[in-house]
Parts: C-alpha cells; structure tokens; sequence
C-alpha cells in the first residue's frame, strides 16, 4: 500500500525537534540476534543507521555473531568446554572467533550499508590499537575485558562521514595475544570512551520488566540495581545492564536496551517522544 504522503510529511515535521537535538551526537549500536540472520532485517537495519549519519548524527555499530561462530565450530569438528555456562576459547576457538567476525558477519554489516547509499568500514578492535584486554576469567581462555581504549580511528571515520563497523576481536596487552569480547561489553567500553550520547542495546526482548513483568520504559540506576537485587532482572539480561551501568558511569548520558526485531527500533528511540525498550540514565525524565 502506497505511504500517505500528507502522514509522511507530518512524520517528518514532527522529527524535528528530535533531528536538531542529535545533530552531531555519538550513538553507539550493538547489533546482534535474530536480525543478524535475516536479509531483510539487515536490509532495514542499514537504511535506518544510514538515515542517522545523513542526519548528522555519528553512528559506530558494534556487532556480535554467536550463531555464526558456532556453525563454524561445528563444521570444522572443534569442540567446545563450558564453565559456569561460558564457553572456553582456547587458541583454536579464537582463531575462529576472528575469521568469522572480522571477515563474514562484518563484511556483511558493512556491505549492507554501502548498499543503502551509506559509506561504512569495518575494524576490528585490534586495528589502531581500538581495545587492548586481559583475561576475563583465566578459565575461559582468551575472552577479554577491555582495560584500555583508543578511539581516536573512530573520530578520525566521523570526520570522513564514514560509518564504523566494529568486530568485538582485540588484542591483548601482551604482544600475540588475540581476545574475543562479548558485543555488548565492546560496545559500553566504545561507547564510554567515546562520551556517546546513547547507547543502543538492540537484543531479542522488549526491553527490561519490571516486578509486574511489564516493559519499564525508563530507569535510574539505583532502581536498575533493586531490580537485579531482588531476582527480578535475571539470567541473560543481567550481562546487558551491566553494561548499561558502566557505559555510563563512564560518561555516556544513556543507555536503552530495545527489541530489535521491532521495525525501525533504532529510529522510534531517538527520532520520537515514545522512544524504544527501556532507557537507563541518571537524570531527565522523558522526553528522550
């Protein structure tokens, strides 16, 4: 069905106030799940990253690729050692971890968005030293926290109108050593580093519930912390507002987890008063 186009317009007037306050603003997007997998999901995905950056906003997309990696594991017969529910990435395991997020799922995102009339490179976080880790966990092998950051390539693509595309691989302090990174840990540290205005969790649920089970759509720290206190943030959402929190005591003014399997999440959140998911920040009632 052919868009009404005075709906259109008034859609456009109505952006605005919301076009003018990100002009200029970092947001930093970790893409992941189901979306990953589905051409028309990437497809739409792009054309709303390169929609912001026409707009002026700066986006670095941060990506992840589990279900890839995994495939890959299995096809090459490398098997894989779990402790307390993590996998061990040995020498063999991260090998692969970077052949397939450094070369297909990036170059993917990447293509993707050129195809959409943007401009986008894909890095790895070892490329001008983006990330330097340490072990996470000495059981699990080379899976890496972030303990220093350089984001001076990030400034130096914005200022090319270039789109980052960021593979969570990094190096290690120690010279030789190569380090898969959770997504959603390389994104908050990226987006630390960076000062970002937001950042953007896009995953496979609403958003955070609350003690009712519905959706919060916004939340303070400390309200984020009771929650996880008292059992009601739990299992695989736990690591994403982990990263919330840190992102911004490190500096970023808010962090929104949101489903991004909803059409156009990313745009809802930042170019309307009804945003997306649920935002966490310190300070400043809606509007977003």
């Amino acid at each position: 069905m052919t868009p009404d186009p005075k709906i259109t317009a008034r859609t456009l007037s109505e952006a605005l106030p919301y076009l003018q306050r990100y002009a200029g603003a970092t947001v930093v997007i970790k893409f992941g799940g189901n979306a990953m997998g589905d051409a028309a999901a990437m497809a739409e995905f792009a054309r709303d990253v390169v929609l912001m950056r026409q707009v002026g906003v700066n986006p670095v997309v941060v990506h992840g690729g589990g279900p890839m990696i995994n495939e890959m594991l299995d096809r090459l017969g490398i098997s894989s050692d779990f402790v307390r529910g993590k996998r061990v990435t040995d020498e063999p395991t991260v090998e692969v971890v970077e052949m397939i997020l450094s070369g297909l799922v990036n170059k993917r995102i990447v293509q993707a968005l050129n195809d959409q009339g943007g401009r986008a490179v894909g890095i790895s976080a070892k490329d001008d030293r983006l990330i330097r880790c340490e072990a996470d966990d000495p059981e699990l092998g080379f899976v890496g926290r972030p303990v220093a950051l350089d984001v001076q390539v990030l400034r130096d693509l914005f200022g090319a109108g270039i789109i980052p595309v960021v593979a969570p691989v990094a190096a290690g302090t120690a010279p030789g050593q190569t380090f898969n990174v959770n997504g959603d840990t390389a994104a908050g540290a990226i987006a630390g580093a960076l000062k970002a205005d937001r950042l953007l969790l896009l995953t496979d649920v609403d958003g955070v519930k609350g003690v009712d089970g519905a959706v919060v759509s916004q939340l303070s720290p400390a309200e984020l912390r009771d929650l996880t206190a008292d059992g009601t943030i739990a299992g695989g959402m736990i690591p994403k507002t982990e990263t919330a929190l840190a992102a911004l005591e490190a500096g970023v003014r808010a962090a929104v987890i949101l489903d991004g399997r909803l059409k156009n999440a990313v745009l809802l959140e930042l170019f309307t008063d009804h945003g997306a998911g649920t935002i966490i920040r310190a300070a400043d009632p809606r509007p977003r």
